[in-house]
């Protein structure tokens, strides 16, 4: 039995280029706009990565206008971190940082141990291989928690 979905979620990873864009996109095409999703990095030193748009553009979910932001830049552009109901970690040092930030908040934060893929695979294909299995991991965890998407997808690779 999925749970009702909550009213806004914050994603996190490292750069906010690779796994939170992905969890932030395919939450919204999967559950549509009811719910407000954002995604940050502990630090915003990259622009979205390439391999993470193609993926997810193969499940109709379009991230090439994404800009990256980090949790400093997230409260600066004005979203309080405090206004959320979910934080849902993507690795180990987002996690911490949420933890930090919400030891003032009554703020639930989940840690969602998704594959890094950068740096894995040799070719482009072998790394579109390893971006998939980070995109499906997401996909799994999303649809274990919420159910399965409530409009039409893409079925996955």
């Amino acid at each position: 039995m999925s749970e009702p979905l909550p009213q806004s979620v914050l994603f996190c990873c490292d750069h906010n280029a690779v796994r939170s864009p992905m969890a932030e996109g395919l939450m919204k095409k999967f559950y549509g706009e009811g719910t407000y999703v954002q995604s940050v990095g502990v630090k915003n030193d990259m622009e979205i990565d390439g391999f993470s748009v193609a993926v997810c553009e193969e499940m109709g979910v379009e991230l090439g206008r994404h800009r990256s932001r980090s949790f400093d830049e997230m409260e600066q552009w004005g979203d309080d971190l405090s206004s959320f109901d979910l934080v849902i970690a993507l690795s180990p040092a987002s996690q911490r940082r949420a933890l930090e930030l919400t030891r003032y908040f009554h703020l639930d934060v989940e840690y969602w141990p998704i594959l890094d893929p950068t740096g894995l695979g040799e070719t482009r294909n072998d790394k579109l291989v390893q971006y998939r299995k980070a995109r499906d991991q997401i996909v799994g965890r999303l649809t274990d928690r919420w159910g399965g998407p409530r409009e039409k997808t893409c079925p996955t690779s």
